[in-house]
């Protein structure tokens, strides 16, 4: 596997799901400019943001309110290292297109310089508790789908619903036959109840605390829209390719407004891939943030591209220097197997 200044890269950056205890604090002890975006972080936020990923406790880090600025402040922490002095490895790292699994699409808006750092953790904090509000805890609920393709998703999601009244809707398209529906919890349960006789190959509830990406977050979209139009965007530097539709944003505003619809929107993950391998020619895909969630997706929607994760320092060195390692080679097979 050859370094990424031998391919066109793209920039990836994973959403809610990727965080554990620990994350990104290996390279705020390894890269001052790593360490200083926690603390910009914790100012930002008026509590120890960086403690809470470093330490935990787990279940802290995992309501939404937390998880989102963590997420995004270890993506940023990351990014930035990137163009520390101290890794000259990453020197001339330079994408042809960014862009971001639901929550990640801020961090990839603050890396393509269309959103300021503060501004995007201010947003998502309360982008978490708007969402967690949105709908009353125990009311909701998601499933993600094996084994059918969307359009056989959303019929069997069509069908759940009924005419109950209830919502049952496609959340996230993260491969060709793996999809998340989301929506009020007894048409998710039937719809989990259903979909082995649909074909699913497994069906299985989520441990989430709100319908993400469903009609439901209709509330916490009408309270982001206020937010949003009072933040500055500008024009990214990099193409930054949208949840909700799937094609490249050039424009502050244009980003700003993506960045509304997507909260009740489907995350059209395959296309934004595909579209970045298509249009841009890309080659590899770096992940940036904690662990390979998007890794395993991307290597089973573009096969024909490298996908890397850099979660850890060490192996974006690795990585960077063109020796990736047995152990990654190893988990690429096993992916796409």
């Amino acid at each position: 596997m050859s370094a990424p200044a031998d391919k066109k890269i793209a920039f990836v950056f994973p959403g809610q799901g990727s965080q554990k205890v620990g994350m990104g604090r290996a390279w705020a002890d390894a890269f001052p400019a790593a360490r200083a975006t926690f603390d910009e972080a914790d100012a930002v936020l008026g509590f120890p943001l960086s403690r809470l990923c470093w330490e935990g406790p787990e279940e802290e880090l995992g309501l939404t309110a937390n998880t989102q600025p963590a997420l995004l402040t270890v993506s940023t922490a990351i990014h930035r290292a990137l163009s520390d002095a101290a890794m000259p490895e990453a020197a001339g790292l330079a994408p042809v297109a960014m862009a971001g699994h639901s929550l990640g699409e801020y961090s990839a808006l603050v890396a393509a310089g269309a959103l300021g750092f503060a501004d995007a953790l201010r947003l998502v904090r309360r982008r978490g508790e708007l969402m967690q509000a949105a709908v009353p805890v125990g009311t909701g609920a998601m499933a993600a789908l094996i084994g059918l393709d969307a359009e056989a998703s959303a019929a069997l999601a069509r069908d759940a619903a009924g005419d109950s009244g209830e919502v049952c809707a496609v959340a996230n398209l993260n491969g060709f036959t793996q999809t998340v529906i989301a929506g009020h919890k007894g048409a998710i349960d039937r719809a989990v109840a259903m979909a082995k006789d649909r074909g699913a190959r497994k069906a299985t509830l989520l441990a989430v605390s709100a319908p993400f990406h469903s009609p439901l977050m209709r509330p916490a979209r009408e309270g982001m829209a206020e937010l949003l139009a009072a933040t500055a965007f500008h024009d990214p530097r990099v193409p930054v390719v949208t949840n909700v539709d799937a094609v490249p944003v050039a424009t502050g505003e244009a980003a700003r407004d993506a960045l509304v619809r997507q909260i009740d929107s489907p995350v059209r993950w395959v296309e934004s891939v595909l579209r970045m391998v298509e249009d841009f020619g890309v080659e590899q895909l770096l992940e940036v943030g904690p662990g390979t969630v998007l890794c395993g997706l991307n290597r089973r929607i573009a096969p024909g591209t490298v996908s890397s994760s850099l979660a850890a320092p060490e192996a974006a060195r690795q990585l960077l220097a063109g020796d990736t390692g047995a152990r990654e080679e190893k988990e690429a097979k096993k992916e796409t197997s």
